[in-house]
C-alpha cells in the first residue's frame, strides 16, 4: 500500500488527479475509473463478479495477431463470465501510433473485436496510467510491463491471480485452465 500512496502522491503532485483520489486507495481493480475507447466514462466496479483478462494491445507489434485469440477466449467464455479488457499503449517502438477511433477501426476491421476496447494510456513510465501503476506493483506478479500484450487475469474479487506476457498466447492452456478455474 506505500506504493500506491506513492504512486497517487506523485499524481496529485503533477496535477493528473485530485487529493481526494489519494484518499481512496484502490484494493482492487474496482477502485478505478478508465475511459471506454469512445471516450465514456467506465469504472471498473461495473465488472465486479466477472472474470478479466487485461491485456495491454498495440496495433503494429509482432503480437498484434493476438487480437484473434483474444476474441476466440472472450466468445467462448462471455456466456460463463469472462471479460476481456483491451487498453491500448503506446509504450513500446511506437507500435500504437493511432487516435483511438483508428485503433477501434482497426480492430474491428482486421479481428472483429467485440470485447471491450479502452482508450490509449500509458503502461509504464512516468505517465503510467494509475490502473497499470496498481498491476505493475501490487499483489503477487509485480514488475514493469515488458513489451505488448502482457495479460493480467483478475479474479471475481478483483484481485490479480496471474500474469502471463507477450510469449504466452491467450489460449495457451495455462491461461485457459487458469480462467476455467475462475468461472
Amino acid at each position: 500500500m506505500k506504493t500506491i500512496s506513492f504512486i497517487l502522491s506523485m499524481l496529485v503532485f503533477f496535477g493528473l488527479c485530485s487529493p481526494s483520489v489519494q484518499a481512496q486507495e484502490p484494493i482492487n481493480v474496482y477502485g478505478f475509473d478508465v475511459e471506454d475507447i469512445d471516450g465514456n466514462p467506465v469504472s471498473l466496479s461495473n465488472y465486479k463478479g466477472k472474470v478479466l483478462l487485461i491485456v495491454n494491445t498495440a496495433s503494429r507489434c509482432g503480437f498484434t495477431r493476438q487480437y484473434k485469440p483474444l476474441e476466440e477466449l472472450y466468445q467462448k467464455y462471455k456466456d460463463q463470465g469472462l471479460v476481456v479488457l483491451g487498453f491500448p499503449a503506446n509504450n513500446f517502438m511506437n507500435q500504437e501510433p493511432g487516435t483511438n477511433e483508428e485503433i477501434k477501426n482497426f480492430c474491428f476491421l482486421n479481428y472483429k473485436t467485440t470485447f471491450p476496447l479502452f482508450s490509449k494510456i500509458s503502461v509504464k513510465g512516468k505517465d503510467i496510467h494509475p490502473l497499470y501503476g496498481y498491476l505493475t506493483t501490487q499483489g503477487e506478479f509485480p514488475g514493469a510491463i515488458t513489451w505488448n500484450f502482457n495479460k493480467f487475469l483478475i479474479g471475481k474479487d478483483g484481485q490479480v491471480i496471474g500474469r502471463f506476457g507477450a510469449r504466452v498466447d491467450p489460449l495457451d492452456p495455462k491461461i485457459v485452465s487458469a480462467i476455467k478455474d475462475q468461472l
